[in-house]
């Protein structure tokens, strides 16, 4: 009865050819994601992300319990959209230093049972190989049950240009220290496109896609993103999506997708007028709905995107396909340095949140394991 009232429902979209063949689980095309991408019904879209979302998880919503550990924000690329960074010798400029690294996962350990820490940084041209080598095998000594999920791509590269070496050989020896997965940052849009007028001295696309195909064949998993809301066009979020459903038929290395709008407060595309407001939520519900319908086979996990959006929107986009709240983020230094909202959040208001949206909810770890139902 109630597929039957669904599909009634649907059969008045725009969409519903390509809605049906979601349900009917047949692979969709890039024509088919611009025109999710362009289409304003993000109710029919969320209809059936639901559907599919529930289909494998059921009424489970995960979240991670971890800490953002951002090691430094020196950086020599210059970001257009972040406000984070600080170029070498600046006045506010740090790099944390070993033992604080060691000391900060420890304490969080001991505080909050945390079972990921995120590591991410600018690009450093002062910190070696070893640096990171060193601070992942202290890690690992002091609190083996901690995940490290750190490194972009973009950061990987910094490291081999330093080195003078290639990412697949860093790519090795950063695992061997300890690395379990790679963040999937530095995504931004997978169009260059749009990186010459956002981020013009990061890696290329290719390069990106290059060095997570790598990082894949090593055994090291990640989590892809999309930066949305800069100055991209529809085709441009489309292509993007379809480059990393690509590269998952492949490799199938990548544990989840996490769509974000870009906050664009206190940085230079703001100043010089490129983006005045960020996308808002309804683009939010609409980018989640058709990420779970493109990805739906191929990528498992879609995090609600709390940190740029807020805790309500995210509520919310549990209802439109996504199936992961995140983590807790604990001493997160990146977003906050926009101003947008406080990046603090505890997993009692996680749990909390995802309650009140009228779900289950578990804790899971790095690799995405259920640890225990709340």
């Amino acid at each position: 009865m109630q597929s039957r009232l669904v599909q009634e429902f649907l059969k008045k979209s725009d969409i519903s050819d390509i809605l049906d063949s979601a349900l009917a689980g047949r692979r969709l095309d890039l024509n088919d994601c611009i025109r999710l991408v362009k289409s304003d019904d993000a109710y029919s879209m969320g209809l059936v992300a639901s559907i599919l979302r529930e289909r494998k998880f059921g009424d489970t919503i995960t979240f991670v319990n971890n800490i953002i550990l951002n090691y430094t924000n020196v950086c020599v690329t210059y970001c257009k959209f972040c406000a984070f960074y600080r170029p070498p010798g600046h006045e506010e400029s740090y790099t944390v230093p070993l033992e604080d690294i060691v000391k900060r996962v420890a304490t969080s350990r001991e505080m909050f049972g945390i079972t990921q820490v995120l590591m991410q940084g600018g690009h450093n041209p002062s910190l070696r190989v070893e640096y990171f080598e060193d601070a992942f095998r202290a890690i690992k000594q002091k609190c083996p049950e901690v995940g490290i999920h750190g490194l972009s791509p973009s950061e990987v590269d910094m490291i081999a240009r330093v080195e003078r070496s290639s990412t697949k050989e860093i790519l090795s020896r950063l695992k061997e220290a300890g690395l379990d997965s790679l963040p999937g940052a530095g995504a931004e849009i997978l169009e260059d496109s749009v990186k010459e007028q956002i981020s013009p001295l990061k890696i290329k696309s290719h390069e990106w896609l290059r060095i997570m195909e790598e990082a894949h064949g090593l055994g090291i998993r990640s989590s892809a993103t999309m930066m949305y809301g800069t100055v991209e066009t529809e085709e441009d979020r489309a292509r993007h999506i379809m480059k990393i459903a690509r590269l998952q038929e492949k490799t199938g290395g990548f544990m989840a997708f996490i769509p974000w709008s870009f906050e664009p407060n206190n940085t230079e595309m703001q100043m010089e007028g490129l983006v005045k407001y960020p996308s808002g939520g309804l683009q939010l519900l609409k980018m989640i709905a058709i990420s779970r319908i493109m990805f739906d086979g191929l990528v498992d996990h879609l995090q609600s995107s709390w940190l740029t959006n807020g805790i309500g929107m995210a509520q919310l986009a549990l209802s439109y396909g996504a199936d992961d709240f995140g983590g807790t983020l604990i001493g997160e230094e990146v977003v906050s340095a926009t101003g947008a909202r406080s990046t603090e959040l505890t997993s009692d208001r996680i749990i909390a949140a995802v309650k009140q949206a009228g779900f289950r909810v578990a804790e899971r770890d790095n690799a995405y394991n259920i640890i225990r139902y709340h």
